[in-house]
């Protein structure tokens, strides 16, 4: 069992949640990063939006970038090769942000929103990234408040419509408590090699159901999403930190994957219950990296 804390958990401090946590360890039911995960809240405010509006965003410049300096390894992960993005790049990217930010999001239809948010995780992130370059992990990046913040999650980035915005806003308080849909796991991206792949263009209302079954397909039937050996189940630790996602059971995380799984890896599937391991790589998805050669 893992007992590492992976993402910016909040520490819980009551005696009461010490004890649960110290019974569910000891029971070797679930591991302390699931206890401590940010949950799904909806965030009310950012649920404004107008079924009926016809604009559409410019992802031009995201898809720009991507183009530019995304690309498969032979391990089948997507690397970044940030060491190589131009300072003209990286104020371009910048500029797309602020355009991002600039755009009224509550007036505009629910599919153009999931497309947006998404993008703006995924280009704060590569921000946020080349802001701090080189490091070997995003988890190396404390600008979170707290004394005890790990990484990025909790830092303001952006203000949207006047309201400040974390990347665990985007993710936790607006994509997945409005959305309900567990693909969100695999079009966020966190810029570490156990995350599922950042897509090498832009989220957009026309292709994004087509890209979201693409990537759950694809991280799926990747080792570090799920493999067997010898009759063993291990997942990526998403599955466990989010289990809520995937109908809050080991049985709905294996029923998601089964739905995704290419027929070697369903066929395995059909005589396991339970899920034995999980694990999760925070290492940078550096395309300079070796392991990328």
């Amino acid at each position: 069992m893992t007992i590492r804390c992976p993402l910016p958990f909040v520490v819980a401090v009551g005696r009461s949640m010490a004890v649960a946590a110290l019974a569910f360890l000891l029971t070797g039911y679930i591991s302390v990063e699931a206890l401590f995960a940010p949950k799904a809240e909806l965030w009310e405010r950012w649920t404004a939006h107008d079924a009926e509006a016809s604009a559409v965003t410019d992802h031009g410049a995201w898809d720009a970038f991507l183009a530019a300096y995304v690309s498969e390894a032979e391990d089948g992960v997507n690397r970044v090769v940030y060491a190589r993005v131009t300072d003209t790049d990286k104020e371009a990217l910048g500029a797309y942000v602020d355009r991002l930010a600039a755009i009224p999001i509550s007036r505009y239809d629910r599919a153009e929103q999931r497309a947006y948010w998404i993008n703006l995780y995924n280009a704060l992130t590569v921000q946020i990234i080349l802001d701090h370059y080189p490091v070997e992990s995003i988890r190396d990046i404390d600008i979170s408040p707290g004394l005890l913040a790990d990484g990025p999650w909790d830092k303001t980035l952006v203000q949207v419509e006047g309201v400040a915005i974390s990347l665990n806003d985007i993710e936790h308080r607006i994509l997945r408590p409005i959305w309900r849909d567990p693909r969100l796991h695999y079009a966020v991206n966190c810029a570490s090699l156990g995350c599922p792949n950042l897509q090498p263009v832009a989220f957009t209302a026309a292709n994004a159901e087509s890209l979201l079954e693409s990537a759950a397909r694809a991280y799926i039937n990747h080792p570090r999403g799920a493999r067997i050996v010898g009759g063993v189940l291990s997942v990526s630790s998403i599955y466990v930190w989010f289990q809520e996602d995937f109908g809050n059971s080991d049985a709905g995380v294996i029923a998601h994957v089964r739905q995704y799984a290419d027929p070697d890896l369903a066929a395995g599937l059909n005589a396991i219950k339970r899920i034995s391991g999980h694990d999760y790589d925070w290492h940078l998805n550096d395309g300079n990296d070796a392991s990328s050669s």
